[in-house]
């Protein structure tokens, strides 16, 4: 664990760093064109996460979830070896492909993955734009089956990063593909389809590390050269303010809740998809 911890607390200066020398390159290249706006309102989302939201909220709305199943566990897995770790990074790589696919799908767990997918470009800059909204939205939820099976927590959660960790170098646009590579693992190809906002490429390549699970579930779409990716939201966000891209959905959320006339359209505010025009579709579709 120490190794680990280590681990973490030197990826954030060197993630910004490569960050910043992808951001040199390109502004150097391009004759200047590349939007710093757009990078320090990512260093500022980053930066606000790790040293100001975790610090003022160190619990989160599944830490009762995951203490109960901790106390319930139906086993104590040894982490002692290759069989234990390779069980918990497939069981990892299954409960992120889940709680994935759920985060574009359900609004309320939509309202703090909308972050990530708000760049209007896609960079390593990009890579780091979680949200300051993660621990509030209940997302270690989908994480509690591995700690009930039997896996501690704390090394749950340490897999949980460094599948992020990995997922940093998938956020680029001139790494090509990568041949046999991409029938297994996630790739800057899978990736750049996964944040593409054209209609082909919406809700597709959810996998983490892997992207097995894909092939196995349907979700799997493929690159396009014909097809150019169009980074961001469906609905693009102009804003380069940090508040208001970690809040921009909780407060369109927030206005629907406040115009649903009956339970059901509280329901489908909350748990349904997300649209660009939130309960008016929903009301047409009825």
């Amino acid at each position: 664990m120490e190794t680990l911890r280590l681990i973490f607390i030197y990826s954030v200066p060197v993630v910004i760093l490569l960050a910043t020398v992808e951001a040199l390159v390109f502004w150097l290249r391009k004759g200047g064109d590349y939007d710093w706006r757009a990078y320090f309102a990512s260093l500022a989302d980053l930066l606000g996460r790790q040293y100001v939201v975790f610090t003022l909220l160190p619990i989160g709305l599944a830490d009762p979830a995951i203490a109960w199943a901790w106390s319930h566990r139906i086993a104590t897995v040894p982490l002692s070896g290759v069989g234990a770790f390779a069980a918990l990074f497939l069981g990892q790589e299954f409960c992120y492909y889940w709680f994935h696919r759920c985060a574009h799908r359900v609004r309320w767990l939509w309202a703090t993955h909308a972050v990530h997918h708000s760049s209007n470009q896609f960079n390593l800059a990009a890579a780091y734009r979680f949200g300051w909204t993660g621990r509030l939205s209940g997302i270690p939820i989908f994480f509690v089956p591995l700690v009930w099976l039997g896996f501690p927590a704390p090394i749950v959660f340490a897999t949980l990063n460094l599948n992020l960790l990995y997922q940093f170098w998938l956020h680029v646009d001139w790494v090509p593909k990568l041949g046999f590579v991409e029938f297994v693992f996630n790739t800057p190809s899978h990736h750049r389809v996964h944040h593409a906002a054209n209609p082909e490429y919406l809700d597709a390549n959810y996998g983490g590390v892997l992207i097995i699970f894909d092939r196995l579930f349907g979700t799997l779409r493929l690159e396009r050269d014909e097809l150019p990716c169009r980074y961001g939201l469906v609905e693009p966000l102009r804003s380069n303010n940090p508040v208001r891209i970690a809040f921009h959905e909780w407060l369109a959320l927030a206005r629907d809740l406040w115009a649903a006339c009956s339970w059901r359209e509280t329901r489908q505010a909350l748990f349904g998809p997300p649209s660009t025009i939130g309960l008016q579709l929903y009301r047409n579709a009825r």
